[in-house]
């Protein structure tokens, strides 16, 4: 009977001793996992946008959207500049000198200050047009330096543009508003000339401004010197957009944008593509880079994807354009 009993003891030492282990082991793995996610890297992400618009903003969402898809944990500091060349680079140089992980620059003079601020942080910018022009990088697929990112020229949308607008208003003038301090809208209205010359039209009826006031007087100089308005992805005239939709129902102008954030808004039509995608690109090539993958310099500039024709009906109404059969064919029509 004793012998039992000490054998009794035993096994139930046993299984208690057991228990214990496991109750252990399991305490030991749910802290484990917690202590994980504690400790899981976060980064300091400066974003740099230029001015507040839709396509813009939307570029910026796009962006952070990826890194959060790319499961990373980010502390964000935003600012905007409000096309104010002295606050973009004081944000930079501000980036630079809380030494953030790396600066996320939206249009291109917000691109050119950070690239002036540091050669080190690692920059990814976007809603830029010619990112070898702006001297940003070396070469679209090979960088070089601490800069990369995605472009908002795709090589077919002014072409296609200024062709569509050749065949269906022959013989009209185009008149187009810039500021011609921004880079990339100098190489924009360069192409547009380019294509003009190719097919013959007349030529470019140009006014230009330095400051979002401006804009619609600029807008207005253009009426008696052209049958059709054109406003490219000039983040000055796109942040005033709304007054050159005015000008152009005014005078039954029709008005062809570069942006379908644009199209949204009351211009007639765009060959375009969405910024929250290019925003969303430059956030995964930003997501390779704070891992430590990739550097800049080994990740090609990269271009849109997708390039569609979108037509905005009302607009057309509002600016006496008598919508073609043909059109269907060929483009996405909104309301």
């Amino acid at each position: 009977m004793l012998m039992r009993k000490k054998k009794s003891m035993s096994l139930a030492a046993f299984g208690l001793v057991g228990a214990l282990l496991f109750s252990g082991c399991s305490n030991n793995e749910s802290t484990s996992g917690n202590e994980a996610n504690d400790s899981k890297e976060t980064f300091k992400v400066g974003i740099s946008q230029y001015v507040t618009h839709p396509s813009l903003d939307a570029a910026t969402e796009g962006f952070k959207k990826a890194l959060k898809d790319e499961g990373l944990k980010v502390e964000f500091d935003e600012q905007n500049a409000n096309a104010d060349q002295s606050n973009v680079q004081n944000i930079a140089n501000n980036f630079a000198g809380d030494g953030v992980d790396l600066i996320f620059a939206n249009a291109t003079p917000s691109a050119q200050a950070a690239f002036n601020a540091t050669k080190d942080i690692p920059i990814v910018f976007t809603s830029v047009t010619d990112a070898v022009g702006a001297q940003l990088v070396k070469s679209m697929e090979e960088p070089g330096g601490n800069v990369t990112g995605t472009i908002d020229n795709h090589p077919e949308a002014i072409p296609n543009t200024v062709k569509f607008i050749s065949e269906n208003f022959p013989d009209k003038t185009i008149g187009t508003v810039y500021n011609a301090g921004e880079q990339n809208s100098v190489a924009q209205v360069d192409t547009i000339k380019k294509s003009i010359k190719e097919l013959g039209l007349k030529e470019l009826e140009t006014a230009t401004v330095s400051t979002s006031a401006e804009v619609k007087q600029a807008a207005e100089s253009l009426i008696g010197k052209a049958d059709i308005i054109y406003i490219i992805t000039d983040n000055t005239v796109v942040s005033a957009l709304e007054s050159v939709i005015q000008v152009a129902q005014d005078n039954k102008l029709p008005l062809f944008v570069g942006e379908l954030d644009s199209v949204e808004r009351g211009g007639f039509a765009a060959y375009g593509f969405d910024y929250e995608d290019i925003g969303y690109e430059a956030g995964l090539l930003a997501a390779q880079i704070l891992r430590g993958e990739k550097k800049p310099s080994e990740l090609p500039v990269q271009y849109p994807q997708n390039l569609k024709l979108v037509i905005n009906k009302k607009a057309a109404e509002k600016m006496n354009v008598e919508l073609k059969e043909e059109w269907k064919d060929q483009a996405e029509f909104i309301e």
